[in-house]
């Protein structure tokens, strides 16, 4: 299976909850609050998001961003609060009008419909870049080997990558590799995809070359897609919205041509400024 950590799904479970029905955004976080021990990570989080929207996360470390993505992908539990993709909730299943922990085999079927990639790659280094790619469709979807391979070359080649199907992961640049991660992850063929700091490991060279292969995703309406990134021109070109967090809170929320150019508040100017030296 790819990117997913060796104990698997979280084990922990929230509570409870009683709800009223009513209609849904495509993603929904209603109240969440996530914590470790005493340090909260998500402070009563609210926050929608439309199907087809590309929306970008930034702020500074420990703000809560990757959390957002971690918890959409199931890797991480909440202790307060319920997640909502396309009016089903993700973390708890509805027993009549009160929300129950959800199964595991619930959360495995919810979490069919996201893909994320990662910092780091999270290439199998014993399997070529074919098997890499080809491996979690025929184990998960129960694709045949023909099918997958089908599926893992055509993306390849979107990519750029098409002559290195037979290639090892380690006979690969940090540019090439990410790119094979994201083929890897669109080979599930997700609804949501989520992109934790994906340039963070490279050269400043090869980055440029994993950003337009998202720039390419941008263009596919079918798509959903939240960024979480330090690449502040990127953000303002690929996103529809930019979010800025900070204390596992909202600060902004806002289109790219206005938190860039006029944000409303104070702290987002600041850390503007701090990033970018022409900010106003």
């Amino acid at each position: 299976m790819t990117d997913m950590p060796a104990h698997g799904l979280a084990t922990s479970t929230p509570p409870a909850l009683r709800v009223r029905m009513n209609p849904q955004p495509y993603i929904e976080f209603r109240g969440v609050g996530k914590s470790y021990g005493e340090m909260s990570v998500l402070d009563d989080l609210d926050l929608t998001i439309n199907r087809g929207e590309r929306v970008s996360l930034i702020g500074p470390s420990g703000s809560g961003k990757t959390t957002i993505l971690r918890i959409l992908m199931t890797l991480e539990t909440i202790q307060k609060g319920s997640v909502w993709i396309e009016g089903e909730p993700l973390w708890h299943q509805m027993r009549g009008d009160i929300l129950r922990p959800a199964s595991r085999q619930y959360l495995q079927r919810q979490r069919r419909r996201l893909g994320m990639v990662f910092q780091s790659f999270n290439l199998f280094p014993h399997l070529s870049v074919l098997e890499n790619i080809t491996q979690p469709q025929r184990l998960v979807l129960k694709r045949s080997r023909a099918e997958a391979e089908q599926r893992a070359r055509e993306l390849l080649d979107m990519v750029g990558l098409a002559s290195k199907a037979d290639a090892w992961p380690n006979e690969l640049s940090g540019g090439q590799k990410q790119r094979v991660a994201i083929v890897r992850t669109l080979g599930m063929d997700p609804e949501i995809l989520l992109f934790d700091e994906i340039t963070s490991a490279l050269d400043p060279e090869l980055v440029d070359e994993v950003l337009s292969v998202l720039r390419r995703l941008s263009e596919r309406p079918d798509l959903t897609m939240l960024v979480v990134t330090h690449e502040m021109s990127f953000a303002r070109e690929f996103s529809d919205r930019v979010i800025f967090m900070e204390a596992g809170q909202i600060v902004e929320d806002a289109p790219p041509d206005v938190l860039f150019t006029d944000p409303a508040q104070d702290r987002t100017r600041r850390f503007l400024r701090k990033i970018l030296p022409h900010s106003r």
